[in-house]
């Protein structure tokens, strides 16, 4: 069975870590093949969005395969791997298109980084997010310990750090972990209608904008805003009237559409 399925309909690509008798750990071979899926779909012009789930409904992923390295001080180092082969986190980040994570069970350690090196987090109800780095005696090095309090505060991040204790999916939609939460078998279908919408815009731009978030996100606010400063002038000045009179009479028909 591979270890990684991918599957492409529509202009999305629904990528699945595919080990639900072991909680889809994260293997060094998983890894690999994480790293050459993403790669892959970040190349084809017929994928505009990526959906990142789990097989099964008990795990999104368990993160690091423990098993695989107490077997070896070797494996120890996949903690703190630049190599998107053996980080999954830098596997997902060299995708420029929208990766939105569909949380479908638990997400553990370097699972939950996982989970946060996606652009969107959409959670099952069953859904659950645990750091467990500080029980195991391994510190973080795929970025949890300095994403999770941009994204949940700095007090509540060192409550699950430094507890171990698992965060339920409605509390991880309250403190704007999730966008949102919802029934196990809404899962799938809510993830890509989501993927759809982004699809519909234009790759570039899509890849572009993404860059902009994520850079200027980097950066005191003054220096991002000089940064969108820059690249709004450079982009914008290469867009015609007429092109922005064609995507204004979309985008009102698109409203009336959802109305």
């Amino acid at each position: 069975m591979p270890l990684i399925l991918t599957e492409i309909a529509d202009g999305v690509a629904v990528v699945t870590l595919n080990r639900p008798e072991a909680m889809n750990a994260l293997s060094a071979a998983l890894r690999a093949e994480l790293a050459d899926a993403m790669r892959a779909v970040a190349d084809d012009d017929r994928v505009r969005a990526v959906v990142l789930t789990g097989a099964g409904t008990r795990a999104f992923t368990a993160g690091l395969d423990l098993k695989e390295l107490g077997a070896s001080t070797a494996g120890l180092g996949a903690a703190n791997a630049t190599d998107p082969r053996d980080n999954p986190v830098k596997a997902v980040e060299q995708c420029a298109k929208p990766v939105i994570g569909a949380i479908n069970g638990v997400a553990i350690t370097g699972g939950f980084e996982l989970a946060l090196a996606c652009d969107v987090l959409i959670a099952s109800d069953n859904a659950r997010f645990a750091d467990t780095h500080a029980r195991v005696g391994i510190m973080p090095g795929w970025g949890l310990s300095q994403k999770l309090p941009r994204m949940i505060g700095l007090s509540r991040a060192k409550e699950l750090s430094l507890t171990g204790n698992f965060l339920d999916a409605a509390t991880a939609e309250r403190w704007g972990l999730v966008n949102r939460v919802v029934a196990a078998d809404a899962l799938l279908p809510e993830a890509i209608a989501l993927a759809h919408d982004m699809a519909g815009i234009d790759p570039v731009m899509v890849a572009a904008y993404k860059s902009l978030i994520d850079d200027g996100y980097d950066l005191p606010l003054a220096n991002a805003l000089a940064l969108e400063a820059e690249r709004s002038a450079a982009a914008n000045g290469q867009v015609s009237p007429d092109a922005v009179e064609q995507a204004r009479i979309a985008v009102m028909a698109r409203g009336r559409d959802q109305a």
